[in-house]
């Protein structure tokens, strides 16, 4: 059995307050135990608002890194790039946004450097934020022919390189991304999702159990604790 609790709000401005008021008290339960705080934080267009209800906080960002759980093989200055939409709406505050994608033709490479770059960083994160497409993919964790790779990863591969098949319309890029072990190590994760689509197609998944083929449920059903779900239409 899966352990979630799902948090349930009248619409998505009150999800980002919400959602935003939990990761401030994440950063600052971080700060006063480790005199730091490293976030992984998803890409899309649900975390939006809710990282402009972050930004408006008033925390010690100077001791916060947040980097993205996976990204696009795009330039950086690309709409497609996660880090970009991060940079974008977080670098205001004083916080270290931290790329884990480099440009690079062979996703294989890409992804030995971005595992590189996290072994750089006081592992485990605090929090790693997920969220789910409606194929059930949640970080880059796509249906393909590096899926299972990306599951079955040992403790030491916290991100790996990716070739979804079939690509994603929306943006047709290789990807590299935080394995499961990775996102297994965080102290907290949190899942953010909206519209009933893809909490139909989530809570299926979490009933089906380890049975599910979908990439976030096989995440989510190896994980030791409980996990927060946060949904609004």
């Amino acid at each position: 059995m899966i352990e979630a609790e799902w948090w349930d709000y009248d619409d998505r401005e009150e999800m980002a307050a919400a959602v935003a008021g939990d990761i401030g008290f994440i950063i600052e339960s971080a700060i006063d135990a480790r005199g730091e705080s490293l976030l992984a934080f998803p890409g899309g267009g649900t975390p939006q608002p809710i990282f402009e209800k972050l930004a408006q906080k008033q925390l010690p960002w100077k001791r916060v890194t947040i980097i993205p759980g996976d990204d696009r093989l795009v330039p950086v200055d690309n709409e497609l790039s996660n880090i970009r939409a991060i940079a974008q709406a977080m670098i205001s505050t004083g916080a270290r946004i931290y790329p884990i994608a480099t440009e690079n033709d062979d996703y294989v490479m890409a992804g030995h450097a971005a595992n590189a770059r996290l072994k750089d960083l006081k592992w485990p994160p605090d929090l790693v934020w997920l969220g789910m497409g409606t194929d059930g993919h949640t970080a880059s964790l796509f249906p393909g022919p590096d899926l299972d790779a990306a599951m079955d990863a040992p403790k030491a591969n916290l991100a790996m390189g990716v070739h979804p098949d079939p690509m994603p319309p929306e943006a047709p890029v290789d990807r590299v991304t935080l394995t499961r072990a990775g996102i297994l190590q965080a102290r907290t994760i949190i899942v953010t999702i909206t519209g009933q689509e893809k909490r139909d197609i989530l809570e299926q998944g979490l009933e089906d159990g380890h049975s599910s083929k979908l990439p976030i449920v096989r995440v989510l059903a190896e994980s030791e604790f409980p996990i927060d779900i946060h949904w609004a239409p």
